[in-house]
């Protein structure tokens, strides 16, 4: 008989203990507005093949955050994807892999993102001599690169999407060479809105389709991933501070950041009480299931002693008021 008693008793504290799994990812936001006209970047490569071309080093830059050492820590720098051969990249030693922290011409520039390298090889002449700082394998080592002209455009840069859901509900897109650089950023700078939900708190401040975004709390925006980090970063209660460019006109925006809503919370005392919410149903039940009440906005359904069943429900009309 004591053992009788036992099964059942173990078998509902495995049951109390293991539960359901929780899930790993919050849903998409619902109410996200992304405009079909905004799914494609414009087509300004004619444009682009137009613009002053800027000096050239033979070394194609690319986000530190895609090495190794980001896994290790906060990276630091600009990551040389490659170098072509025989150019002033090559001849000063430079090699795939290294970081360039600093470039050093009349005064110093550190080095973040790959469009603070683009922006750098834009506006120096050919024949300047830029002093580098390296991080190679963990060591230090300076070098001396001189700029030679560029005699065709660079590659265009690919365009990506980057979804921020958490606090602002704002999709972004990467600017185009030609619209960071008329708002005075480097290639792949700039981050252009390009989907809002609609209770985003920038709607509210002003915020709209096509907006560049050019800075965030005085800082110029290198990179669309500067934006979601800053958003996520910041205080419950604080603002943004944003310089935008729109039509060819900078604004100066205050926005607030918000914070994902909960709908989803359970309770349950194994046999005797169980309620559950979750987005906009409701369910409690209680001894052993002889009291069930289930509700939406819509609909109701109440069960009592596992056989009466009572329910109800929304009609498709309003209802006739009295005159």
């Amino acid at each position: 008989m004591r053992n009788l008693l036992l099964v059942p008793l173990s078998a509902i504290l495995c049951a109390a203990c293991a539960g359901s799994e929780l899930t790993r990812k919050p849903p998409a936001l619902a109410g996200m507005e992304e405009p079909l006209e905004r799914m494609q970047p414009p087509d300004d490569e004619a444009a682009r093949l137009a613009l002053p071309q800027g000096s050239f080093t033979g070394l194609v830059a690319g986000d530190a955050r895609a090495s190794l050492d980001a896994m290790l820590g906060e990276p630091q720098g600009v990551l040389v994807v490659s170098v072509v051969e025989n150019s002033p990249a090559d001849a000063a030693g430079i090699e795939a892999g290294d970081l360039v922290l600093e470039a050093r011409t009349n005064e110093t520039l550190v080095l973040y993102w790959p469009s603070e390298w683009r922006a750098l090889e834009l506006e120096t002449k050919a024949g300047t001599t830029l002093r580098l700082v390296l991080d190679r394998a963990g060591a230090e080592r300076e070098c001396e690169l001189t700029t030679i002209a560029r005699v065709r455009a660079a590659e265009r840069g690919a365009s990506e999407r980057i979804r921020e859901e958490e606090r602002v509900g704002v999709v972004l897109r990467t600017a185009t060479e030609v619209e960071a650089r008329a708002a005075g950023l480097g290639p792949g700078g700039g981050a252009v809105v390009v989907g809002l939900t609609r209770e985003s708190p920038w709607r509210e401040a002003g915020i709209v389709f096509g907006d560049l975004i050019r800075a965030l709390d005085g800082v110029a925006v290198a990179d669309p991933a500067m934006v979601v980090e800053r958003i996520r970063s910041a205080p419950e209660d604080g603002t943004l501070e944003l310089e935008i460019v729109r039509a060819g006109a900078r604004l100066k925006l205050s926005a607030r950041a918000s914070a994902r809503a909960h709908e989803w919370n359970e309770i349950w005392i194994p046999l005797l009480f169980h309620y559950e919410k979750e987005r906009d149903q409701s369910s409690t039940s209680a001894l052993l299931g002889l009291y069930r009440y289930v509700s939406t906005p819509a609909a109701w359904r109440l069960r009592l002693l596992w056989f009466l069943r009572f329910s109800g429900g929304d009609a498709d009309r309003l209802e006739s008021l009295p005159r």
